[in-house]
C-alpha cells in the first residue's frame, strides 16, 4: 500500500463479495498512474471489508483487506487527508448490510466523498444517500434498481457526479470517473498525460451514455425505426399500442410491419413483446422480486399471463430460471472458495 502523507487524498476501496474486479482496477490503475506523472504520491489508497478478511472478485481472485469496517469507523477521525470512500461491487446485487449503511451516512455527515461502483451503488441508495441524486445505474441493474428506489434519479450513463456522491456502471467507467477527479485535482495536462500512457483513446464525461447506440447495437440505420424502438425501450412496463406509435412514426399501421419484417426479421408486436420479456429474464437472474413484482414492471398484467408468454419464449418457468440462476451462483461461490487463490491487493495495481 501507498506511504501515508499530507496534501493528497486517501481513497478507502471497500470490496463487496463478489467484487467486480475490472471496475476495481481499472479506478486503482487511475490513481497509480496519477502518481506516476505527478512524479510524487498525490494518492494512497488501502482496501476494507466487511470482518477484515480477503476479499473475494466476481472471478474468484481473492484480495487481501488491510482493515475491518469496524476499525476503519475507529480511523475515521484520524486522519488529517482529504477522504473518499468506494463501494465496489459487480454484477450481482448486495445482501443488506445495516453496519455498512450506518458507516456511509457517518461518512456523508464528515463531508467525505463517497462513490458507489456497479453494484456498490446498492448500499448507498439503502443509506437513503442517493435520494432525490443523480446515479450512473448499469443497464443491468437498471430495471432491478428503478423499481426498488424510486427516490433515486436513476440513469443509464457511464458515471454521474452529483453533490459530493460518485456512481459509475463499472468497467471502464470507474477509469473515467476517477479521471475526472484526478483532473479536477491537478489538471487537464496530468489527465491527458495518464490517458496518452495507459492507451486511453477517449475520456466519457459524466452523463455520457454507457451503451452502445441502437444504430450500432442493432445493426441499423433506418431513422424511423430507431425512433419506434427507443419509444419501445422507454415504455416497457405500460406498453404502448403500435396504433398510437404510428402516427408519431409518420407511418401507417401496415407501412410499420413491412419496415420491421424486412430490418428485424419479426413484427412490431413480436419485437416489443421480445423486449419485455428481455427485461423480465433480466430482473428474474438479477433480483430478488417477486415474479408477479416483475410481471407488472414489464407490462403483463397477471402473473399466469407472464409465466405462459415467458416460457413460449425461454422454454422454461420464470420460477426455473431463478432457480437455476441461485444454483449456477452456488456452484461459482462453491468452485472458488475450494480454489487456493489469495493475491494481496498492492500486487495488482
Amino acid at each position: 500500500m501507498q506511504q501515508a502523507y499530507t496534501d493528497g487524498s486517501r481513497f478507502t476501496f471497500y470490496l463487496l463479495d463478489g467484487f467486480a474486479l475490472h471496475a476495481f482496477s481499472a479506478a486503482l490503475e487511475a490513481l497509480r498512474v496519477a502518481n506516476q506523472v505527478a512524479g510524487r504520491t498525490v494518492y494512497d489508497w488501502y482496501i476494507v471489508t466487511g470482518d477484515g478478511r480477503a476479499a473475494r472478485s466476481s472471478c474468484g481472485m481473492r484480495l487481501a483487506a488491510d482493515h475491518a469496517l469496524a476499525e476503519e469507523r475507529d480511523r475515521l477521525y484520524r486522519s488529517g487527508t482529504r477522504r473518499f470512500v468506494a463501494i465496489c461491487g459487480g454484477s450481482g446485487i448486495p445482501a443488506p448490510d445495516r453496519a455498512l449503511e450506518a458507516w456511509l451516512r457517518l461518512c456523508q455527515r464528515s463531508r467525505i466523498a463517497l462513490a458507489g461502483l456497479a453494484g456498490g451503488l446498492y448500499p448507498l441508495a439503502r443509506a437513503g444517500l442517493l435520494d432525490g441524486r443523480r446515479c450512473a445505474v448499469h443497464w443491468e441493474h437498471f430495471p432491478d434498481f428503478s423499481e426498488r428506489f424510486f427516490a433515486a434519479k436513476a440513469n443509464q450513463t457511464a458515471f454521474e457526479i452529483d453533490a459530493g456522491l460518485h456512481t459509475c456502471a463499472g468497467g471502464n467507467a470507474s477509469f473515467d470517473m476517477i479521471l475526472h477527479i484526478v483532473e479536477r485535482e491537478l489538471g487537464r495536462d496530468i489527465a491527458n498525460r495518464i490517458c496518452e500512457i495507459t492507451l486511453c483513446e477517449r475520456r466519457r464525461e459524466a452523463g455520457e451514455r454507457q451503451r452502445l447506440p441502437l444504430q450500432a447495437r442493432l445493426g441499423i440505420d433506418n431513422a424511423t425505426l430507431i425512433r419506434i424502438v427507443q419509444q419501445m425501450e422507454a415504455n416497457l412496463s405500460e406498453p404502448l399500442r403500435l396504433a398510437d406509435m404510428s402516427p408519431a412514426s409518420g407511418l401507417s399501421r401496415r407501412q410499420m410491419e413491412r419496415l420491421f419484417r424486412r430490418e428485424m426479421g419479426r413484427t412490431p408486436a413480436r419485437y416489443y413483446l421480445d423486449l419485455r420479456l428481455e427485461r423480465a429474464h433480466l430482473l428474474l437472474v438479477t433480483s430478488s422480486l417477486p415474479v408477479i413484482e416483475i410481471a407488472m414492471a414489464c407490462g403483463f398484467s397477471t402473473a399466469s399471463h407472464f409465466s405462459r408468454t415467458y416460457r413460449e419464449r425461454y422454454g422454461c418457468t420464470p420460477q426455473r430460471t431463478r432457480l437455476a440462476e441461485a444454483e449456477r451462483r452456488s456452484l461459482s461461490h462453491r468452485r472458488h472458495d475450494g480454489e487456493p487463490l489469495a493475491t494481496d491487493a498492492r500486487h495488482v495495481a
